[in-house]
């Protein structure tokens, strides 16, 4: 309840326990078992909150949370917790929320660009190692240097490709990318498609603003992330809550200590996000948590344990609600210790013993004074709250969401110009270009074929002419040894000698015949 300026959180005969407005930054941690009551006590915060004109952001993972939309119902057991308490203008009311879900089924679609998520929180949701990780933020980079818009899976998916195709031209410039490291990003890209996160990239982009809304009575509105189907991806859940916590450190202006904070996120499943968590994570996490506050934002983490919780972050929560805890093997009983010498302790009763005794909505609570001092730790009852409990029906659920401001500004998808369009047609112009180099190499070498052919072809018919010529020639000498034998054969027969000696003495005659004709007619 909200009351005087203080955020009344549980009471115990001797004194109320509050958060003072102006130390609700300074964040704060409510652990304890199963069914001991942290979902009652985040509750009874948040309405107060509220009610002090403070939004809040809440996950549901049970979907037990939107009863917070309607009036309480009263019943028995909160009639008689208000009269044992003695509260005092106790009424059931319901306050302002707003349903929100990644996957658009019981709230307003949440959507984000992997851009604005970035390589290290897309790195959690894909489990990657730190070396994955590197090469994921490499190509991050080379998008940011070629302007491509990193929108929806598809865009990184097909920019991998390319990176990975191509990674001899990018390793001068940004280092060594492994086909190996490509090929694991892809798979687990693949796995978180197949968990629903395909519709969580995309846009409209979700306005944090739209986080920080009060309605017109004043009050801040309850934004409440339907986490039942999230909730069975832990990593993804877990890294979807650090991305708006980030996302509320980068975009909100320094406004230092404030009178009360412009906003309280509620961390829940809070040991998701710590799980097997890499040190140089953790590092940037513990900033983001020491600095927050200066954005105005308070954070309180929820947990069955404060060992779930690394030290470096306990040590930034000044706001402490501790449940019971049941502990039966000696690590549990070292967990309740720690639990126990986190609190101021109190001379009236033992706080180890405490905590293992505490009945389920009793809590030893333990807040900042107005100095930002612990206070020392009290024993006492958690408020009820005044809103309903548990789920709602789909009916009022749909009636809340659809009476909401924010109704069409982000229901449909838009698409626009993303690194999944310009690497494609960079890819076009590319493979163009390889076909056309390739079909010049192809002419080329058809024309040095042709070439080589006709060469050969006239080598071939050069040696034919020749051989032909030299046939030619040889038949010649062939016939004119021929001649020359047969010559020789003829001179050589008898019987042209005899013929030839014949026409030689008949010539003879002749001829002197003539002379001695010719010498008488001298005479």
């Amino acid at each position: 309840m909200y009351i005087d300026n203080k955020i009344l959180i549980g009471k115990n005969d001797k004194k109320e326990l509050c958060i003072l407005l102006d130390k609700a930054n300074r964040h704060g941690l409510i652990t304890g078992a199963s069914g001991s009551g942290k979902t009652i006590t985040s509750k009874v915060m948040a309405e107060s909150f509220s009610s002090a004109g403070i939004p809040v952001f809440m996950a549901d993972v049970k979907g037990d949370l939107a009863g917070t939309a309607l009036p309480g119902e009263p019943n028995e057991n909160v009639d008689s917790r208000v009269q044992k308490l003695k509260l005092e203008n106790f009424e059931y009311q319901g306050y302002p929320v707003r349903f929100w879900d990644i996957f658009g089924d019981y709230g307003h679609p949440v959507r984000t660009t992997l851009d604005s998520v970035g390589p290290e929180i897309l790195s959690m949701m894909l489990g990657l190692t730190e070396a994955q990780e590197g090469v994921l933020t490499v190509v991050f980079k080379i998008a940011k240097d070629n302007e491509w818009e990193l929108d929806k899976i598809e865009d990184l998916r097909l920019l991998l490709q390319y990176v990975g195709d191509n990674r001899e031209k990018f390793t001068t410039s940004y280092g060594n990318v492994t086909t190996q490291s490509v090929g694991v990003i892809q798979r687990c890209l693949l796995a978180l498609e197949n968990q629903g996160g395909d519709k969580f990239f995309g846009l409209p982009e979700l306005d944090i603003n739209d986080f920080l809304a009060v309605d017109a009575d004043g009050k801040g509105f309850i934004n409440i992330l339907h986490s039942v189907r999230l909730f069975e991806s832990p990593d993804l859940f877990a890294s979807f809550l650090l991305w708006i916590l980030t996302t509320l450190y980068t975009k909100m202006p320094e406004v230092g200590d404030l009178d009360k904070p412009k906003m309280v996120f509620f961390f829940d499943e809070a040991h998701l996000l710590f799980n097997g968590m890499p040190e140089y994570r953790l590092k940037r996490i513990v900033q983001v948590v020491r600095l927050i506050r200066s954005r105005g934002i308070g954070l309180y983490f929820i947990s069955q344990s404060p060992a779930d919780i690394p030290n470096e972050i306990i040590a930034q929560l000044g706001n402490r609600v501790q449940h019971n805890l049941r502990a039966y093997t000696p690590t549990e009983l070292k967990t309740v210790k720690t639990a126990a010498d986190s609190f101021r302790s109190n001379p009236d009763f033992n706080t180890y013993d405490e905590i293992l005794a505490l009945g389920t909505g009793e809590a030893l609570i333990s807040f900042q004074n107005e100095n930002g001092e612990p206070e020392v730790v009290e024993k006492a009852k958690i408020l009820p709250p005044q809103s309903k409990m548990g789920v709602i029906d789909d009916t009022s659920r749909n009636k809340i969401i659809n009476a909401s401001t924010l109704v069409g500004k982000y229901d449909e998808p838009i698409e626009r110009e993303s690194a999944f369009e310009e690497i494609g047609e960079l890819n076009r112009l590319v493979k163009e270009q390889i076909e056309a180099e390739e079909a010049q190499k192809q002419a080329e070498k058809e024309a040095k074929e042709q070439a080589k052919r006709e060469a050969e072809e006239a080598k071939a018919a050069e040696k034919a002419a020749k051989e032909e010529e030299k046939k030619l020639k040889e038949e010649q000498k062939a016939k004119e040894k021929a001649a020359k034998e047969a010559e020789k054969a003829k001179k050589n027969n008898p019987m042209y000698k005899l013929g030839k000696k014949a026409v030689n003495s008949a010539e003879t005659k002749l001829i002197n015949r003539l002379l001695n004709k010719l010498f008488k007619n001298f005479k």
